[in-house]
């Protein structure tokens, strides 16, 4: 990750905006993940209902 820091800014501040940046681009990643779960997890549930559903209709 390239240093972007401007050369008046002090060490700290650098650092705590690296920091902010390294969180935010984390958080999205998480935030993806979730999403992603739950799509496969409301998918899941829609096949295991069809299949729910054809096994009650075929019933002898």
């Amino acid at each position: 990750m390239p240093d972007t820091a401007m050369p008046d800014e002090d060490p700290a501040a650098a650092l705590e905006r690296q920091l902010e940046e390294r969180r935010l681009k984390q958080e999205t990643k998480n935030e993806r993940q979730v999403w992603y779960f739950l799509a496969y997890f409301l998918f899941g549930i829609h096949i295991i209902a069809f299949v729910m559903i054809y096994a009650v209709r075929h019933a002898k």
